[in-house]
């Protein structure tokens, strides 16, 4: 009689094995699934409020016209516009400093016109401070109103001749020098040896103007007559 073949006991190392391989949950019920949060979208930047960028833009309209006046040498003008913009528009601080440097610009020039030169001596000073300091428009300025006022003033003319020579204006220089000479001769001596008409040197007309003039023949002297004894 055959005999029957008992089954083969499974074996529990695979089912062990697929017990260990899954996650262990908690018993009882779940909490949902929190969903992940999406990134905020980029925001651009905001733009600046209405009224301060309307501000800014009358501040500087205003500003503009100061720095005109000023370049027009209207120097009261230009302050009144200048000083507005600090007190009509305190916010503006970038534009604040700006403000004052021009301030103080036509603070100076108003001061310097206030102290300008009434006199000829005065202007004849203010003249040669201002060759020396290399300023020879403004000298020029100077010595123009003495000559207006005093045309034979033969120092201001061989000044204008030292200002326009440095200036490289040899015509203007020649000119107000033979002046200076046929007024004072000794400005021909003066003129030799002055390093300030150094840029004339090899002018034609400057080196005609400082030729002595030829002595003039005396006049035959007459024969004094006397009278007669009577």
């Amino acid at each position: 009689m055959a005999k029957q073949r008992r089954p083969a006991p499974r074996s529990t190392k695979s089912t062990t094995q697929a017990q260990s391989s899954r996650p262990n949950r908690p018993s009882g019920p779940q909490p949902p699934a929190i969903p992940e949060r999406p990134a905020p979208p980029h925001e651009p930047p905001r733009p600046e409020p209405p009224h301060r960028r309307s501000t800014y833009i009358e501040a500087v309209a205003i500003y503009e016209r100061g720095v005109e006046a000023l370049q027009r040498h209207e120097y009261g003008e230009a302050a009144s516009l200048l000083e507005s913009v600090l007190k009509l528009y305190p916010e503006e601080k970038e534009l604040h400093e700006r403000v004052r440097l021009y301030l103080n610009v036509c603070e100076r020039q108003a001061t310097h016109r206030e102290a300008a030169p009434q006199t000829i001596d005065e202007r004849l000073y203010a003249a040669t401070l201002a060759i020396n300091g290399g300023q020879y428009e403004q000298a020029i300025a100077h010595l123009r109103l003495v000559r207006d006022e005093d045309p034979d003033n033969d120092h201001a003319l061989y000044m204008l001749a030292v200002a326009h020579a440095q200036r490289d204006e040899h015509a203007e220089a020649v000119a107000h020098l033979e002046r200076a000479i046929a007024l004072n001769p000794e400005n021909r001596a003066l003129a030799r040896s002055d390093p300030d008409l150094e840029p004339l040197r090899d002018d034609d007309a400057f080196r005609s103007a400082l030729e002595a003039p030829p002595m003039p023949r005396p006049a035959p002297r007459r024969p004094i007559k006397t009278r007669s004894a009577r």
